[in-house]
């Protein structure tokens, strides 16, 4: 009788841990990974296709900026890594004259959302200072993967 309940018990066990672990991560927002606070909602990300039909139509395209280390993509203005006090600084000083209802979208790209170190100081200082319209470029993986990769637009090419 126990070995009954036993085997029983081990299949309900596998099946769930089987089911737990199908599920992946499609996005940065959909399983949050402890001790790594993101300071966007879904709505403040935005598609590198949406991205790529702004720039290639020439219609409101918004001011981009590369917070990271990574290759501009066109029409991006390089600030450079924001985990450094300097590269932060030069990013106040780029915003300094917009009017704080600029739309924005910024990138890093280096690699995940939860690994980057650059995304989140980034938007926070844009929210701290007041801008209104800030969205983050939804480089899931990285530059490469979710832009290069595919073709679209860099700075120079």
């Amino acid at each position: 009788m126990k070995n009954k309940y036993f085997g029983t018990l081990l299949s309900l066990i596998f099946v769930v841990l089987l089911t737990t672990n199908t599920r992946a991560q499609t996005s940065p927002m959909t399983m949050p990974t402890l001790g790594v606070t993101n300071h966007w909602t879904e709505s403040q990300l935005l598609e590198p296709a949406a991205l790529v039909a702004n720039i290639k139509t020439g219609t409101t395209v918004p001011v981009i900026f590369n917070i990271g280390a990574v290759e501009d993509i066109k029409g991006a203005t390089h600030i450079g890594a924001v985990n450094k006090p300097e590269n932060l600084e030069k990013l106040r000083t780029a915003v300094a004259n917009l009017s704080k209802n600029t739309a924005i979208v910024i990138y890093c790209g280096c690699c995940p959302f939860v690994k980057c170190p650059n995304i989140r100081p980034a938007f926070s200082e844009l929210q701290k200072l007041g801008f209104t319209d800030v969205k983050l470029l939804n480089l899931a993986t990285n530059l490469k993967t979710n832009w290069v990769d595919k073709g679209f637009p860099l700075a120079g090419k």
